[in-house]
């Protein structure tokens, strides 16, 4: 079970929510490639209100992350995109259902 998370909360400038909720999901190739990340989930959460959700077993994985593609291209957007910087906070996870491994 990884035990690290972060959790991103975003919200997108008023008439941006479409491109936000594009950029967001246009970002999935990138997580895909990295390693260390365990999940990663781009989430809607409300008209304007947008998050993603990343899990790492360990806690490089998790700063590799927020140093990584992904939060560089989140941060090159934010001022064009979102209303404010986004919230990024460093979670620990006490519990998860996981799918059964394949290996």
């Amino acid at each position: 079970m990884p035990k690290y998370a972060l959790l991103a909360r975003m919200e997108a400038k008023p008439g941006k929510e479409a491109e936000v909720e594009k950029f967001l999901a246009g970002a999935l190739p990138l997580a895909m490639q990295e390693k260390s990340t365990t999940t990663w989930f781009a989430l809607k959460l409300g008209p304007s209100t947008f998050g993603i959700f990343d899990t790492f077993d360990e806690e490089a994985g998790r700063n590799a992350h927020l140093n990584g593609p992904i939060a560089a291209a989140l941060m090159a957007k934010a001022g064009e995109l979102l209303a404010r910087p986004p919230s990024i906070e460093k979670v620990d996870i006490l519990a998860a259902k996981m799918p059964p491994s394949n290996g």
